[in-house]
């Protein structure tokens, strides 16, 4: 696996292409912006998406599909409810067998779909693998301490994929659970403006830390419902994950609901925004994949209300402080 496609010129995507130039891969990064490839290209900068970081020289971008499907392996880094587009325009120049290595999270909205589904769906010849965790985009491209889940179900493809991708400061943790580490890296987003309005909202720590416990416990019910396993959601692409995204501004879903816990409008934060808040198209498509499959989740109800519904904050509150006592547990 000497040579690595990108697919997606974002700030995640840039940061992943530098990683894997710096476990020595030739990687080539499509980007859909043509200032975004010329940038890249001839200045080694992403200053749209990923400012102030200096890029390797040898890191290529392009806009053409074909050359960047023409790798050994290819990581899709395109927003979660464009990914399936993404991966039929890629599928004229997919070759069998080269695995598809999805970096996006989220649930596809028109569907329910998980990420690996949609992808399966438009490339049935490519293995799937999913990477997902705790990661900042801007760290991970200033070669910051950090480790990640690697899910594949193909354990010996899997141990390729992190011994080409892991470095000393960027570590795959490798795991089968497909399932689970793809309902972590959504759910975390919707949680995490959910964590964003209590801090907004003054609420106060003793909050924050209840909405972060029990919406673990609405992650965890999620998954093993989608046949994940618990202790997925114990480790880096669960729990991991949403100790980072709900508890810190860099995150795009913690500061949005920080701003709708100030009073602020939700068109009015989107519109000043580059970058695609995840949580937001995800709320909908979580509570509808739980109401199918009848699981109880409050309070990423209540953030999909909120966004979607027209409830108010103070309602959606009132209402999770209102419902019944009831013993601790999944």
């Amino acid at each position: 696996m000497n040579r690595i496609g990108v697919i997606g010129g974002g700030a995640w995507g840039t940061a992943l292409a530098l990683t894997a130039r710096r476990a020595g891969r030739d990687v080539v990064l499509w980007a859909r912006e043509p200032e975004v490839v010329e940038a890249i290209n001839a200045r080694h900068a992403n200053p749209d998406f990923l400012p102030g970081i200096d890029l390797d020289p040898a890191l290529r971008a392009t806009g053409d599909l074909a050359e960047a499907a023409d790798c050994d392996a290819v990581l899709l880094v395109s927003p979660a409810q464009h990914l399936r587009v993404a991966a039929r325009a890629l599928a004229p120049h997919w070759r069998a067998g080269v695995p598809a290595v999805i970096c996006s999270k989220g649930i596809e909205l028109a569907t329910c779909a998980l990420m690996a589904d949609a992808v399966a769906a438009e490339l049935p010849s490519a293995p799937i693998a999913v990477l997902s965790g705790p990661t900042f985009a801007i760290e991970v491209a200033r070669g910051l301490p950090t480790a990640i889940t690697l899910a594949c179900a193909d354990a010996e493809l899997g141990r390729k994929l992190v011994d080409a991708l892991g470095t000393a400061t960027f570590r795959p943790y490798l795991s089968d659970d497909l399932a689970g580490a793809q309902i972590g890296g959504a759910v975390k987003n919707v949680l995490a403006i959910a964590c964003g309005i209590v801090e907004g909202r003054g609420l106060g720590d003793n909050a924050r830390a209840a909405l972060i416990t029990r919406g673990l416990a609405e992650l965890t019910r999620l998954a093993m419902a989608k046949g994940g396993r618990p202790e997925t959601l114990m480790g880096l692409s669960g729990l991991g994950d949403l100790i980072l995204t709900a508890s810190s501004t860099q995150s795009r879903n913690y500061s949005l609901g920080f701003a709708l816990g100030e009073g602020r409008a939700l068109a009015d934060i989107l519109g000043e925004r580059h970058s695609v808040t995840e949580g937001v198209y995800s709320a909908g498509a979580v509570v509808d994949m739980a109401g199918r499959l009848g699981v109880e989740m409050p309070i990423s109800a209540a953030v999909d209300a909120v966004i979607n519904k027209g409830q108010s904050l103070d309602e959606a509150i009132r209402a999770l402080l209102s419902r019944p006592f009831r013993n601790e547990g999944l």
